[in-house]
């Protein structure tokens, strides 16, 4: 690999013994990978805080929170100590809601441990934003901008909606990175990776976070870490979709398949037209979606339902925006939950203010549910005592949620589980 000046003087130790590790980390990844260089980031989206109960012990017995960076985001069985970041570096989310502990099943020690770790980070630099959405508080890369993000449905948004540039990275290149203001030039970093490699023609109508969800699904499936090429025969996709629309599509692509970057052809910044989005080449595959495709993609995600019955309701993955948020105010508003469902509401703690300050956490409260931050059941393993079903509006949580829980899952719309959540009862299809 080649290194610049400045590279090679941290990989020699000139800016201490963490910096010299996290190039050697960076290097060995990106040789190994294949890419002859490292790029410049300036923009790092990790876990970067300790949670469980074994980093709290590992803490405590090999040399504090410096000891848990070295190890988990350095591959460094060493305590080195940890300098600041170079880099603007967010804090993605966590296992549990630290307002909720006793909902969430936390004990004391690990909340406090949590606690201690949430300082050490932003000690460091970090930003404490605590969510699988970044770009929704205040972390919104411009086009071309590379950067260093973990988190699937994260990634996706900022490669496809933005037009900036990363892979999915891991707790130990984002830390590298971090430290470094570097990560290896490969994958959606370069021009030739981000053309469409998969044409996906629509047949049908895709309006509602449903549909998108729906979409993104089969895509996922279909293509797994190809790159799609959304477009419309005979005209152009419809009305442009929103955030939520685009945030559920991604995320459900990302999930059932490994996308990381797509293209909806006169939306998206990279696919001004067809041709563009291919990079003058032909695709590798064109796959329709129609009415069969998308009745098949609801089934699979209802593939594990059986019981009617409803226990719990959650929203929020990936975490909801505000506009959500308000809508689930308003379909709640005047009405009360079923005495056997619980509703969960995930959102990022800048976003619960707003909401708290809009009046629309008193509407929620008030019907019975409960708005929380900074994670979700699939991070957290938890829902409430006695689930067995649960309803989703999220392909993604749909697809997680089962195989991590083993509960029963209902996938459809905001409105058809705000419905189940007050009468106990999933009562929703496809229309």
């Amino acid at each position: 690999m080649h290194l610049s000046d400045e590279e090679k003087a941290m990989y020699d130790g000139r800016d201490g013994p963490a910096v010299q590790k996290a190039m050697d980390l960076l290097v060995r990844y990106g040789e190994a990978l294949g890419a002859e260089r490292l790029v410049e980031t300036r923009n790092v989206c990790a876990t970067i805080t300790s949670t469980t109960p074994f980093q709290r012990d590992f803490a405590q017995t090999r040399g504090g929170m410096d000891a848990v960076f070295s190890e988990f985001s350095l591959d460094s069985p060493e305590v080195v100590p940890i300098p600041k970041f170079k880099v603007f570096t967010s804090h993605l989310q966590l296992g549990f809601d630290p307002g909720q502990p006793e909902r969430m099943g936390i004990d004391t020690q690990t909340l406090q441990f949590y606690e201690r770790s949430e300082r050490h980070a932003a000690g460091l630099g970090a930003q404490i934003m605590n969510t699988c959405t970044p770009y929704q508080v205040g972390n919104v890369p411009t086009r071309g901008e590379h950067c260093a993000w973990m988190e699937s449905s994260a990634v996706v948004y900022c490669n496809s909606v933005l037009g900036a540039r990363t892979n999915t990275e891991g707790r130990e290149s984002c830390g590298a990175a971090m430290l470094t203001a570097r990560i290896p030039d490969w994958g959606y970093h370069r021009d030739e990776n981000r053309h469409a490699t998969h044409l996906v023609e629509l047949d049908v109508e895709v309006e509602s976070v449903q549909d998108w969800g729906l979409l993104g699904y089969f895509i996922g499936e279909q293509v797994q870490s190809g790159v799609p090429v959304v477009h419309r025969r005979g005209g152009d996709i419809g009305r442009a979709p929103n955030l939520p629309r685009l945030k559920h599509f991604g995320a459900a692509a990302a999930s059932s398949g490994g996308v990381e970057l797509f293209h909806l052809v006169g939306i998206t910044p990279e696919a001004p037209t067809l041709e563009h989005a291919l990079g003058g080449k032909k695709p590798m595959e064109v796959l329709r979606y129609g009415p069969a495709e998308r009745r098949a993609a609801y089934e699979r995600l209802n593939t594990t339902a059986r019981e009617a019955e409803i226990q719990y309701v959650m929203l929020g993955c990936p975490h909801y925006t505000i506009e959500q948020i308000w809508e689930a105010a308003q379909l709640l508003e005047g009405r009360r939950l079923h005495a056997d469902v619980q509703l969960w509401i995930f959102t990022p703690r800048a976003i619960k203010a707003l909401a708290d300050r809009s009046g629309h956490t008193r509407i929620i409260e008030e019907a019975g549910g409960v708005l929380m931050t900074d994670s979700c059941s699939a991070m957290s393993r938890a829902v409430p005592p006695g689930t067995r079903a649960v309803a989703l509006d999220s392909a993604k949580q749909a697809h997680y949620l089962p195989a991590i829980l083993g509960v029963q899952a209902w996938f459809g719309s905001t409105a058809e589980c705000i419905e189940a959540a007050c009468t106990g009862r999933w009562q929703g299809g496809l229309k």
